[in-house]
């Protein structure tokens, strides 16, 4: 049984206790509404082909037949755009097959065995890019929520495509599915707020979602069409239709969809920052196909609402990024004010509770515990602290069932459900937590996903249930949980307490010079590098950390002065020490550091007087801040910013004046679109991930333009020429 169910299952062998591992994309076989021709290359000799290609086409036998002898313009049509299909990007081409000739949309792709795929599918009627765009793409732009952008686009695509159901479906962090949003017809049930077990879409299938961004099914009681030969004569192995539009869909998946009462659909992903973040899954009850245009219009709204995503959920942490600047503020004004920072974190419980929705805080430093709000005892805030250091060294931990994880502590689940703890320094035992309650609610399953599916000799046992009836689950032991963005704001605040804390530990190195070995010796072991000189400016302590960034310098360093020749502008260098030093004038600065070889290491410089009071200087702090991170994101905005000008100026096909007018104005929304985003984005997120997400923006950006460009140039291609028929 545990070699069966291990075992990778050919296409329609699967069940259901190897389905996560179904070769789905190896077919065999295609969906009736189209045909499939597999050429080779250089010759154009029709080598693999569906088995409904003749009849399909109205043409005679086709296998063996080159495209050059088939009546029509399909190679004339083709041949132009064989240099972009080489790239990777599948093409779009209208052309006439047969005699009498009909109208054909013929999508090419090549597979990774080589080879050319076109796929055929009859004309469709042209779409109204500014009915179904241009206004489509203001309405994406000017949602200020999450919850507004999906309501908005289940809006746009049922009214767009005419399905009975359209509901956009987001994914959690363990693979789970929510109805976020739905728009339907009255009479049917609701689906909104139901959850669905991660193991509906096996791992497989969200890989070609994420490959293939649009799907259709347009008969879920079709006959598949098989391919002839079934082996590829170019590998001798399944055809690879990972990208086919037409590929036939797994026996299980048809058998879900039956169980449901689906007579047909359309699955447009979401891809935010290189992840599946969800799904446009449009439902109707009875058949329903629709052509290729209106399939490139969703598309294209889809990476529209990606983008607008990426800006929204950026937002959130952009607000918390403002907390901490002011935390920061108010941290330092303690300092001066009261000799110490911790009154400044607790000075309204709220101030500290609000970025993560907590209901309490608690702070272990040197010791002594702090709280605000609902917390455990102070015994049991330690026995939190410990188990904490027993985890492996992160930035930060958290978990929504903390009495779940850890038995011991499942007493505390009336307070401390939930907890997130940031480290602020390298010292065990010293964290800034944040505590949930627990939460005692319902959610709502799209059928008992306890019990998923039962294995039998029926094919209609092979699906994932029989029964969607709605399937109440009382979730206990946990409190709600943490979000990205949760996280993301306790890490900010730890990196800011851990910054004042670092200066705190410096400037009581410096007043208590007694105790300089014990109180120095935090300032040792931090892993940011930090220098401390005297009134003069001699060098007292430079920790660890900072001699490893000259790890090649021969000789010590005894005066500030003497790290100038180490970085890139060193008369800079010395203006700005001199200010420090001679006139206590706080330095905010960014160093180039040449390490060994020459290579620049950007630094950023905090260097601030040591102030008992306005008329004493007991010396100096200098802090280092690898600021590498930030500096790729910077080059990342001006990639961005060089690939939305380059979106603007390249086309790969020549349009007339009136539908380049149409491009131009269509583009401009997309591209205001991308750079709302990147705007938000870059505010919005750790520097970190800046890059990665603008390069995401970018990239569907331009994927946005070229699948645009295609449009605009195949409407004015077909424009007002003879129907075609259906």
């Amino acid at each position: 049984m545990a070699s069966h169910s291990l075992a990778t299952p050919a296409f329609g062998k699967a069940d259901l206790s190897n389905c996560e591992r179904e070769e789905i994309h190896l077919a065999g076989s295609i969906q009736p509404h189209g045909a499939l021709l597999v050429v080779s290359e250089p010759d154009y000799r029709i080598i693999q082909c569906s088995s409904n290609a003749a009849e399909f086409l109205k043409l005679g036998e086709v296998l063996g037949l080159s495209l050059s002898d088939i009546d029509g313009d399909l190679l004339v049509r083709l041949l132009p755009h064989l240099d972009a299909v080489s790239q990777g990007t599948p093409v779009a081409v209208r052309c006439r097959i047969g005699s009498p000739a009909a109208a054909f949309d013929g999508l090419l792709h090549r597979p990774p065995e080589g080879g050319l795929i076109i796929e055929l599918e009859r004309a469709g009627p042209s779409v109204d890019f500014t009915a179904n765009v241009a206004s489509a793409l203001d309405k994406v732009r000017s949602t200020t929520s999450l919850r507004a952008l999906c309501d908005e686009a289940a809006t746009l695509f049922q009214d767009r495509t005419g399905y009975d159901r359209v509901m956009v479906y987001r994914f959690d962090d363990e693979g789970h599915g929510e109805v976020f949003s739905e728009r339907r017809r009255p009479e049917l049930e609701a689906f909104l707020g139901n959850r669905y077990p991660s193991s509906d879409i096996p791992h497989m299938a969200r890989r070609l979602y994420e490959q293939t961004r649009v799907r259709v099914l347009v008969d879920v009681n079709y006959e598949p069409v098989p391919l002839q030969p079934r082996l590829s004569p170019l590998s001798g192995c399944d055809l690879d239709m990972s990208s086919c539009f037409l590929r036939s869909m797994s026996p299980i998946h048809l058998q879900y969809l039956k169980n449901m009462g689906v007579g047909a659909t359309l699955v447009v992903s979401l891809m935010v920052a290189g992840r599946l973040w969800g799904l446009v899954a449009c439902h109707h009850y009875e058949p329903r196909f629709i052509h290729f245009e209106l399939r490139a219009v969703c598309e294209l709204l889809a990476e529209a609402i990606a983008t607008r995503i990426a800006a929204l959920e950026s937002f959130a942490q952009s607000q918390s990024e403002l907390f901490v600047q002011r935390l920061e503020q108010r941290m330092i004004e303690a300092m001066s004010r009261d000799g110490d920072w911790r009154s400044a974190i607790y000075d309204s419980s709220q101030s500290i509770l609000q970025p993560l929705g907590a209901t309490g805080s608690a702070l272990i430093y040197e010791g002594q515990v702090i709280v605000a709000g609902e917390v455990p005892g102070t015994q049991e805030i330690r026995a939190i602290g410990a188990w904490i250091d027993a985890q492996t060294r992160a930035p930060v931990i958290a978990t929504a069932a903390l009495g779940l994880d850890v038995p011991a502590f499942a007493g505390l689940t009336k307070v401390a459900s939930g907890i997130v703890a940031a480290a602020f320094s390298d010292n065990p035992g010293e964290y800034l937590i944040w505590f949930r309650p627990e939460r005692i609610r319902t959610v709502t399953w799209g059928g008992d996903p306890e019990k998923p599916f039962i294995i039998g000799s029926d094919p209609r046992d092979l699906s994932p249930r029989r029964s969607f009836a709605q399937w109440h689950q009382q979730v206990e032991g946990t409190s709600d949980p943490w979000t990205p963005a949760d996280i993301a704001s306790a890490r900010l605040i730890g990196q800011t307490v851990a910054d004042i804390v670092l200066q705190f530990r410096a400037v009581r190195t410096l007043i208590a010079q007694d105790q300089l070995e014990q109180f120095s010796s935090h300032v040792r072991i931090s892993e940011q590098p930090v220098i401390i000189a005297d009134t003069a400016g001699r060098i007292l302590l430079a920790n660890k950390a900072f001699r490893m960034l000259v790890p090649d310098r021969d000789g010590g360093f005894d005066v500030l002065q003497d790290l100038a020749d180490l970085f890139e502008n060193a008369d800079q260098f010395s203006w700005n020490l001199g200010e420090l030093i001679h006139h206590s004038r706080p330095w905010r600065g960014e160093l180039l550091l040449r390490n060994q070889g020459n290579r620049e290491q950007p630094l950023s410089l905090r260097a601030d007087p040591v102030q008992p009071s306005r008329d004493r200087v007991l010396g100096f702090v200098l802090i280092f801040s690898d600021i590498t991170d930030r500096k790729t994101a910077e080059a990342a905005r001006s990639r961005f910013q060089e690939g939305i000008i380059q979106s603007h100026r390249t086309l790969s096909v020549r349009l007339d004046s009136k539908a380049d007018l149409v491009y131009q104005n269509l583009l401009a929304s997309v591209v205001e679109n991308a750079q709302l985003a990147a705007l938000e984005i870059t505010y919005g997120v750790e520097a970190g991930r800046i890059a990665e997400m603008l390069e995401s923006v970018r990239s569907s950006t331009l994927r946005t333009a070229a699948v645009l460009e295609q449009l605009i140039w195949h409407a004015s291609r077909t424009a007002g020429s003879e129907n075609p028929r259906s």
